[in-house]
């Protein structure tokens, strides 16, 4: 495929500030999409194996999702609702609560805590230093929670980091599963801490953990390593939050990602595609009797976004119901596992691994730069991916659980084209 570049600089060059990132990994100017595939404006298609970061678990523009949204907004239904009880909500509510809370046993209530995960792991970090009355809240080795203050004190990138320009307080890394290769038992140095009058950690009021690190770098937890935190955070009077926002809403086949491992969190936050379509949502669950918030104690203007709330109610009413989507998903990762095994199959020599948990996977290689060439050369070939880990060591694939087998099977194709392109 050959990509028609633009001489002279564009207003996105010229208006936008530097910030922007992924515009420069794929420098198209795309224009429309359906299902799994983005289209620019010279229609040239691109299969997307990108899915707005996890926001799209459903596709772009599903039929099932598009057309309630389109008869809300026809019939002139509330847009903007701020906390104020609308149709809208009582029904995302009502659904929420029988196709996702009840099945599972779940003894959560539901905070709308703004339009985005950050804002979710801040209501979060609040709600648990409330409660606790203490300040310190552990995180781990390459976690990305957010790019707020609060959350990005969790967050271990440095380069994301860097950007906060204040000193960032009142967290204390531990490692990750894996994190020391299996030398040494888990949780060792955590409990020890706790143990020590000495060792200068304030006793935590939570622990938040990502079941599998997404942007760290598709770090997949074991079931028995997240059963152990939830055992010590019980014994050492921590809350535990999952952080499930980019894992949650099926991408590693349970509407949760932490079901597989058998625990309840004490708090949970939802966002990217709790909302279905890539509208701005999200959710902060805790326990019943964790709800001591005083009324506006924690508020955002946009955290009534009623057409998210249609848009999420028809995506659970269409893929939760039944373990239908579930199953598939987890088929699918048969399939994506199979391939990469494929793949990197000889390989190891030059680095390269894989790791993963339904539908999302990491393809890892230690030759820097590397990851980011795979990248270039499935954009160019029409695939849409992106690199993770903390030195973009990763090609993340996250493709929409609505991917077709055939769609699958041509993004993998792909992906293993720009593998042997870059070596």
């Amino acid at each position: 495929m050959t990509l028609i570049a633009d001489t002279e600089p564009t207003v996105f060059e010229t208006v936008e500030s530097e910030v922007r990132s992924y515009c420069r990994a794929w420098p198209t100017v795309f224009e429309r999409a359906t299902g799994s595939r983005l289209f620019d404006e010279h229609g040239r298609p691109f299969l997307d194996f990108f899915a707005g970061a996890g926001s799209l678990n459903y596709g772009h523009n599903n039929p099932a999702l598009k057309r309630p949204l389109l008869d809300y907004l026809g019939s002139d239904g509330i847009t903007h609702g701020l906390d104020m009880s609308t149709t809208a909500k009582r029904s995302f509510l009502e659904t929420f609560r029988s196709a996702v809370l009840e099945p599972r046993s779940l003894p959560y209530k539901v905070m709308f805590p703004g339009p985005t995960g950050t804002n979710a792991v801040e209501a979060a970090l609040k709600l648990a230093r409330k409660v606790t009355g203490r300040k310190t809240v552990v995180s781990f080795t390459n976690a990305f929670h957010g790019m707020s203050l609060g959350s990005l004190a969790l967050t271990g990138n440095a380069g994301k980091r860097a950007g906060a320009g204040v000193p960032l307080t009142h967290t204390t890394q531990m490692p990750f599963d894996h994190y020391l290769g299996g030398r040494t038992p888990d949780f060792l140095w955590f409990e020890r801490l706790l143990e020590d009058s000495g060792s200068g950690l304030d006793h935590p009021a939570a622990v938040i953990v990502e079941t599998v690190q997404g942007e760290g770098g598709v770090n997949v937890a074991r079931a028995e390593w997240l059963r152990g935190l939830a055992d010590l955070c019980r014994r050492r009077d921590m809350l535990l939050i999952v952080d499930d926002i980019q894992m949650g809403c099926g991408r590693t086949g349970d509407f949760f990602s932490f079901e597989e491992a058998g625990i309840t969190p004490d708090v949970v936050t939802l966002s990217k595609s709790i909302s279905g379509y890539g509208l701005p949502m999200s959710l902060c669950l805790f326990r019943d009797e964790l709800d001591v918030w005083e009324p506006g104690e924690h508020n955002g203007t946009f955290r009534g976004n009623n057409p998210a709330f249609v848009t999420a109610t028809a995506a659970l009413d269409t893929y939760w119901r039944d373990s239908t989507l579930r199953d598939r998903t987890l088929r699918q990762a048969g399939r994506v596992e199979s391939a990469l095994r494929d793949l990197t199959a000889g390989h190891e020599r030059l680095g390269m691994s894989y790791r993963g948990r339904g539908l999302v996977w990491g393809l890892e290689f230690l030759h820097e730069g590397r990851a980011r060439a795979v990248c270039r050369r499935a954009f160019e070939l029409g695939l849409l991916v992106e690199t993770s880990g903390p030195r973009d060591e990763v090609v993340k694939l996250l493709p929409p659980l609505t991917v077709t087998d055939d769609e699958l099977d041509e993004g993998l194709g792909i992906l293993a084209r720009a593998v042997r392109h870059t070596a």
